[in-house]
């Protein structure tokens, strides 16, 4: 499923989400202002650490633009959709967001990936 969702995050509409038992990824891209790329990369390396405790959390990793580092993109893997969504929808999450709204340039923009699975109706 190849999703773009903007901001805010509890009002996904996961209504199209098929049901496969496999791996995910979420790329999630931000645009930061200027004077706050730095600040937003230390912030989003502390949110990974907890999203490191979650249930189904694979892993993740932070890339920034080599030739803009305000745009940063964080991509993780989850064991399932429902994992990432159970993350996605928490308050704990919802209140790391907020620290990151300030910093950001553009909206956020998602995307979902299923891993080595093409989608069948």
């Amino acid at each position: 499923m190849d999703k773009m969702i903007i901001f805010p995050f509890k009002t996904l509409n996961h209504s199209k989400q098929r049901k496969i038992d496999m791996a995910i990824k979420i790329v999630i891209k931000r645009q930061f202002k200027e004077n706050a790329a730095q600040k937003a990369f230390e912030l989003l390396s502390n949110f990974r650490r907890e999203a490191m405790g979650r249930p189904g959390y694979i892993s993740g990793e932070t890339w920034v633009n080599h030739y803009d580092p305000c745009r940063i993109a964080v991509v993780s893997t989850w064991q399932t959709v429902e994992d990432w969504i159970h993350w996605e929808e928490s308050d704990q999450r919802a209140a790391n967001e907020t620290k990151l709204k300030g910093l950001l340039k553009t909206p956020v923009k998602f995307e979902i990936y299923d891993l080595g699975v093409f989608p069948t109706k």
